[in-house]
């Protein structure tokens, strides 16, 4: 039995930065750090984008930290490994070649994997589900063959893959079952424009498209759609959004319908289990309410105050503005506050036609969100400082 002070278990940018923090207040007390991946923490943010559109790519240059790093500070690092079992009550992890760790205390940021629709073809060669970076270099090296691209889906991946792949000079097409693309986050008049702005850059709109499976003998041939149309193509790439992996602590307390509820301090209910990232369920101190986010800039901190928690020698609140970025074509958009809900009123200013504007979302009378069109990192700070303002924090 391998005995530990610490666990994580997922090797995200998440789990990276519980090491990271941990190191920084803990120098000596023994970690194991486990992840599926054989490659060291990445920035898979950067699989949708610049991954796919650079003629050349050099993993080491996607690494989080260099994987000496590791090393250098004495963390037990388990790439192409996974956790089969979690006794919660024994405190005791089982991996996958049958050894045992026993540790004192665990954070879980196993993150999150890609829906998978109930239709038939899902598992044919050349449908593409962009999670991991072998599934990056899948994509590009199908691309480079079928020139005919088919994406599934009308949030960010889905965006943010088309609009690479489109530059790169393929036909592209999207399928999204509503009318306009990333209609969970804009309103009406800016999801209209954005739509536009795809098919003006030469993406096949199929808005209104709902998908009923893919066809082909081993590899994809066709996508057919509920309306009955069949859709030409030789690739596929499905983003109909992601579930957290949970299954490790299913019908546990760990697990809830909507990630792993955890406390302001991201500890679960089981006393020095945490839970970050993709997984956790937490209480937002500034937007109100319980909250569960899935990008990149949330999983890095998070992992930053749970690892300094973890230690006990810091007692850190998570407390920050929900926020994300995406790029597509020669746009940057900032999403900073909250986003799920459609706004009763809109405040633009700047110009859609001219790509830089900014439009503060509210919802009565208060302001609950602020979306910038490239704007300058100074334009994104003096946004989160008046939506603080707003709030009151």
């Amino acid at each position: 039995m391998i005995q530990r002070d610490y666990l994580v278990i997922g090797a995200g940018i998440g789990g990276a930065s519980v090491c990271e923090a941990i190191r920084k207040h803990d120098k000596r007390s023994t970690l194991t750090l486990v992840g599926a991946e054989s490659l060291p923490p990445y920035k898979r943010w950067l699989l949708s984008k610049t991954f796919l559109r650079e003629k050349k790519v050099v993993p080491k240059k996607l690494a989080h930290l260099d994987e000496n790093w590791y090393r250098a500070h004495k963390i037990d690092a388990r790439f192409a490994t996974v956790v089969t079992q979690l006794n919660i009550d024994r405190r005791v992890a089982v991996l996958g070649n049958g050894e045992s760790i026993e540790f004192k205390k665990a954070c879980l940021a196993m993150g999150s994997r890609p829906v998978r629709p109930p239709v038939a073809g899902v598992g044919l060669g050349n449908v593409i589900y962009l999670r991991t970076m072998r599934d990056g270099f899948a994509l590009r090296e199908m691309a480079e063959h079928e020139k005919n691209v088919m994406v599934v889906g009308g949030g960010l991946l889905a965006c943010e893959t088309a609009a690479s792949l489109r530059r790169t000079k393929l036909k592209v097409s999207i399928m999204h079952r509503h009318s306009m693309l990333l209609n969970r986050y804009l309103d009406p008049e800016t999801g209209a424009w954005l739509t536009g702005y795809f098919a003006k850059n030469g993406v096949i709109l199929l808005m209104d498209e709902s998908l009923n499976g893919f066809e082909g003998k081993t590899v994809l041939r066709n996508v057919q759609t509920k309306s009955g149309n069949r859709v030409a193509a030789g690739l596929a790439v499905v983003a109909c959004g992601a579930e957290p992996n949970l299954d490790l602590v299913r019908n546990t307390p760990l697990s809830g319908p909507l990630g792993s509820p955890v406390t302001e301090y991201l500890e679960t209910e089981e006393k020095g289990i945490y839970a970050i990232g993709d997984l956790a369920f937490y209480p937002d101190r500034l937007m109100g309410g319980m909250r569960r986010q899935t990008h990149w800039e949330n999983s890095r901190a998070q992992g930053l105050v749970a690892g300094a928690n973890m230690t006990g020698k810091k007692r850190i609140r998570y407390e920050q503005l929900p926020y994300f970025w995406t790029e597509m074509f020669d746009l940057r958009l900032d999403f900073i506050g909250d986003f799920t809900l459609q706004p009763t009123r809109v405040d633009l200013r700047g110009s859609h036609a001219k790509k830089k504007f900014s439009a503060r979302y509210y919802q009565g009378e208060k302001l609950r969100g602020i979306l910038l069109s490239n704007a300058t990192p100074k334009d994104i700070e003096a946004a989160k400082a008046q939506l603080r303002q707003a709030l009151g924090k």
